[in-house]
């Protein structure tokens, strides 16, 4: 029997980038440790603020969800939560439910915020006019720009002071070599464990930035939390072949993602010399901010033969 490194109970999970075997017990608290050491290295959040979590209902939302409660009680801070609709039949209609029902039992305020109440199509009616349409954009890049842009105004409508994000050590990096690959240096500068842009936008923090997607799937499923585990119908491109290069680097050289997650972090501040300044403004179509005269969601949108119809997200019936 292999026995843990650390209390030497039966081992659960082996962190071969450490060398360490790990019993249940010690996984659940190694992931609390690096949870609350993110928080308190980066500052990332003050006692007595206002946190809008965005929950998906996933593993990882649901986990940095459940983290964030213990937490806050600690800090007396206020948690709220937001759920993006996208409307993807099969699979984000039944993680609203699993969001909604962590939230219930957590006794948080929880918001749904629907992309076929503001924009009037759902993400499946978007791909099909996009399709009809012939751009070569694809679903994700729909989802992912409206996504963002809803959840920074849902944040700000609830008045939060921080928007935590559930992105994982995976994400991260899948993420650097992605701009690294498209050479977006501006989406690049955004990366980071927290991100405080200017007016108009609620600055994003990633408590479990440094966390390994497998270990959160596992503290998930060891503490037995209600979690959607399906994958989402529209992941595919090169989004995929990043993931599974990583992985593979990964599995043959333990350690990598770390350490391509540490050399990005001593990059980054010199980004900001190549990363070029840009006015901020008010989207001319919804009042959002932007750099632009429209804002990107508009303009695809606008792309699609749809636009706003609502300015304003959370009212009673969001809850």
């Amino acid at each position: 029997m292999l026995k843990c490194t650390f209390c030497g109970r039966r081992a659960a999970y082996n962190r071969r980038y450490a060398g360490v075997l790990l019993c249940d017990r010690c996984l659940i608290k190694s992931v609390e440790k690096r949870f609350r050491r993110a928080i308190a290295e980066h500052k990332l959040l003050l006692p007595g603020e206002r946190v809008a979590v965005a929950v998906s209902g996933g593993k990882d939302s649901v986990a940095a969800m459940h983290l964030l409660v213990e937490y806050c009680r600690l800090k007396n801070c206020e948690l709220v939560t937001i759920t993006i609709d996208e409307g993807i039949k099969g699979y984000r209609d039944q993680s609203i439910g699993v969001a909604r029902d962590n939230a219930k039992s957590l006794g948080i305020e929880h918001f749904v915020v629907s992309f076929k109440r503001i924009f009037g199509a759902t993400l499946d009616q978007m791909a099909r006019r996009a399709r009809a349409r012939k751009t070569e954009l694809n679903p994700c890049t729909y989802c992912g720009v409206m996504r963002r842009s809803l959840l920074n105004q849902a944040a700000r409508e609830l008045e939060a002071d921080k928007l935590v994000t559930a992105h994982n050590l995976d994400d991260e990096v899948q993420a650097i070599m992605l701009n690294y690959v498209r050479a977006d240096f501006s989406r690049l500068h955004r990366l980071g464990p927290a991100y405080s842009p200017r007016e108009g936008f609620v600055p994003r923090i990633k408590p479990l930035r440094e966390i390994p997607e497998k270990e959160v799937a596992l503290y998930a499923l060891l503490r037995g939390l209600e979690v959607h585990l399906a994958v989402c119908p529209y992941v595919g491109g090169i989004h995929t072949e990043i993931r599974d290069f990583l992985n593979l680097l990964e599995a043959n050289h333990p350690n990598s993602k770390f350490m391509i997650l540490r050399m990005f972090d001593r990059l980054k501040p010199q980004l900001a010399r190549i990363v070029p300044e840009f006015e901020m403004r008010r989207c001319k179509s919804c009042g959002e901010p932007t750099s632009a005269i429209i804002c990107k969601s508009c303009e695809l949108l606008k792309g699609l033969g749809l636009r706003r119809l609502r300015k304003t997200l959370i009212s009673p019936k969001s809850s």
